[in-house]
C-alpha cells in the first residue's frame, strides 16, 4: 500500500514561523508528537502536549546541544522499513516508529553573512538535522519528510486534504526537496571552507528549482537553479523566462567588462549586443547604443552601468524591450517605467560572475574557466610601424570588449566608443566583416578611421585588406597565426596600425 497514515512526528526547527498551523492540526487527527528543546517549549507553549525525544533514548540533551536526536531509538524509528523484519526489531529493542520528520536547519548561511566570528557560524553548522533530513528522505516509502519551512504550507495542505495520510507520490516528492536543501546547505558550508579558493574546484551552489513558463521553445520544458535575489532585485515585470536567463547572463557579462567608468549602455538581442556605446551622459550613451541597431534593439535586453534617470527613462521607453538591468532607478524614472507591466525592471547588487561556467551535452557536464580576462592598454603589444593614437588605443579596447562578448567567429567595428555594427556567429571570418560592412552602411555609418576588432586571429590577410578598403585604420586581434607577418605586411603598407593581445576570445 503506497499511501501511509501518519501516526507519529518527531519535530526539530530553528525558525518557529508558519509551524503552529501544522501542529495545530497534527494534534487535532490525533498524531503522537516527539521534540526537543526550544521546538518542545514552543509546542508546549501552545496547550499540546507533546513527548521528550529524552524520553526515548533516556539521554539528556548533551554537550551544549550538539546531541540531542542521534540516537539508535530515533534513527530507528525513521530508518525501520514498515515490514515484518524491520518492525520486529523495533519491538525488541522497543522503539517507536515514526512516521513524520520537520526540520528546519540551523540557519548556517544567515549566521556567515551576518557575522566574522568563526565559532559562531561553526556552531550553525546543524548536525542532527541534516542527518534527520537525510535518514527520513532515504526512507520516503513509508515515512514523511518536511525538510524546511519553505515546505511548511505545501505540507499542511496535504495534511488536511488527505486527513493525515501521505501518498508514495506526496512523499517521494518531498524527499527530493529534502536532498536539495542537504546538498544546498551542505555547499554552503564547502564555501565557506573554499573562502580563500584553496581548492579550485567551484561548486555552484544548488537551491530549490525554479519553474520557468518553458524552455527555449514552448514546448520544451525549464527550470533555473539558483538564487536570483543574490543578485538582482526584482522590481517588476512579468517573470523571467528561459531565454531571457540567458540573454540577462550575457548582458551582465558585457556590462561588467564595463562597470568602470563613464556612463554606458549595451542592448542585446539574443545574446549578443547589438548596440553598445560609452557616453559622458546615461541619455546620450542610450541613444548612441540603440543608433547601433535600432531594428533588432526592438524586443531587446537592456543594461547600463549607471543608476536610470528621468531623461534616460523617457527615451527608453520609446521603444518595446523585455527586460531593462540598472544599478538603480531614480523614484521618478522608475515610476514611468513601470506603468507598462509586462517590463523586467532587475535592479542588478553587484557585477561578480561565478569563476567557472557549466554546459551539459551529450551523457555529461563540461566545465571551464569563465572568461574573466579583459585586456587594458598595457596588455597591447604594436606588431606594425605605425602605432594606434591615444584615440584608436580607447576604441581597440572597446572593440575588444564587443567582440570578447559576441559569439564566434565575430569581428567587430567601432568608433568613438560606440559599436558601429558586428558580424556574429559566422562559420567564416570574412564573412562576419562582410556582414558587419553592410550593417554599418545600413544605419549610416562612415567607416573612416573607425576600428576593428576580432576574437581570433587572422589565418590570411584577407580581413585586414577588405577592412583597409571600408575606412578601417586601426586592428585588434589576438595574433598567434603563422602567417601572422602577411597581415602586418599590408598593414604597413597601407598605414594602418595593428595591436595584438595575445588572447583569444572564442565563444561557443
Amino acid at each position: 500500500m503506497t499511501d501511509k497514515k501518519i501516526q507519529s512526528a518527531l519535530i526539530s526547527v530553528f525558525y518557529k514561523d508558519g509551524l503552529e498551523p501544522i501542529v495545530r492540526e497534527l494534534n487535532q487527527q490525533g498524531v503522537k508528537i516527539y521534540s526537543t528543546g526550544g521546538t518542545q517549549d514552543f509546542i508546549e507553549g501552545l496547550g499540546i502536549e507533546v513527548t521528550s525525544v529524552e524520553s526515548i533514548t533516556s539521554y539528556p540533551s548533551i554537550l551544549d546541544g550538539r546531541v540531542k536526536t542521534l540516537h539508535p531509538k530515533v534513527f530507528g524509528g525513521i530508518l525501520a522499513r514498515r515490514e515484518p523484519a524491520h518492525l520486529g526489531q523495533l519491538a525488541d529493542y522497543e522503539i517507536p516508529e515514526i512516521d513524520l520528520v520537520i526540520v528546519d536547519l540551523y540557519p548556517f548561511e544567515e549566521t556567515v553573512a551576518s557575522t566574522t566570528d568563526e565559532e559562531t557560524i561553526i556552531e550553525k553548522i546543524d548536525i542532527g538535522g541534516i542527518a534527520l533530513i537525510r535518514a527520513t528522505a532515504k526512507n520516503y516509502q513509508d515515512v514523511t519528510v518536511v525538510p524546511s519551512r519553505n515546505e511548511y504550507a505545501y505540507f499542511l495542505d496535504v495534511l488536511q486534504k488527505g486527513g493525515g495520510t501521505t501518498s508514495l507520490e506526496q512523499r517521494k516528492h518531498l524527499a527530493r526537496k529534502a536532498f536539495g536543501v542537504s546538498s544546498h546547505y551542505d555547499t554552503a558550508i564547502y564555501n565557506y571552507f573554499n573562502a580563500n579558493g584553496e581548492e579550485q574546484t567551484f561548486k555552484q551552489s544548488i537551491t530549490e528549482a525554479q519553474v520557468l513558463r518553458y524552455g527555449e521553445n514552448p514546448h520544451q520544458d525549464g527550470s533555473f537553479y539558483g538564487n536570483m535575489e543574490d543578485m538582482f532585485e526584482i522590481i517588476g515585470g512579468k517573470s523571467l523566462s528561459y531565454n531571457n536567463l540567458v540573454d540577462v547572463d550575457a548582458a551582465v557579462g558585457i556590462m561588467r567588462d564595463l562597470a568602470d567608468g563613464n556612463p554606458a549602455v549595451a542592448i542585446l538581442k539574443h545574446t549578443n549586443a547589438c548596440g553598445v556605446a560609452i557616453r559622458p551622459t546615461l541619455t546620450q550613451a542610450w541613444k548612441d547604443a540603440l543608433a547601433g541597431d535600432p531594428i533588432s534593439a526592438f524586443g531587446g535586453i537592456l543594461i547600463t552601468n549607471k543608476s536610470v534617470d528621468l531623461s534616460t527613462a523617457k527615451e527608453i521607453d520609446k521603444i518595446f524591450y523585455e527586460v531593462l538591468i540598472a544599478p538603480g532607478f531614480d523614484a521618478d524614472a522608475l515610476e514611468l517605467l513601470s506603468k507598462k507591466k509586462k517590463r523586467i525592471l532587475l535592479r542588478i547588487k553587484h557585477w561578480d560572475v561565478a569563476p567557472k561556467s557549466f554546459k551539459s551535452l551529450l551523457n555529461g557536464v563540461i566545465e571551464q574557466d569563465a572568461d574573466l580576462k579583459t585586456e587594458k592598454a598595457e596588455d597591447l603589444q604594436t606588431v606594425t610601424k605605425k602605432a594606434p593614437t591615444e584615440s584608436e588605443i580607447a576604441d581597440l579596447l572597446f572593440a575588444n570588449i564587443c567582440a570578447k562578448h559576441l559569439k564566434s567567429n565575430t569581428i567587430v567595428l567601432a568608433k568613438n566608443n560606440q559599436l558601429l555594427s558586428m558580424g556574429c556567429g559566422h562559420t567564416s571570418r570574412v564573412d562576419a566583416l562582410k556582414q558587419a560592412i553592410i550593417k554599418a552602411a545600413d544605419f549610416g555609418f562612415n567607416l573612416e578611421g573607425a576600428v576593428m576588432a576580432s576574437d581570433a586571429f587572422f589565418p590570411f590577410p584577407d580581413c585586414v585588406e577588405i577592412a583597409h578598403e571600408a575606412g578601417i585604420t586601426a586592428v585588434i586581434q589576438p595574433g598567434g597565426s603563422i602567417r601572422d607577418e602577411d597581415s602586418i605586411a599590408f598593414c604597413d603598407a597601407h598605414d594602418m596600425a595593428m595591436v595584438t593581445t595575445g588572447n583569444r576570445h572564442f565563444k561557443h
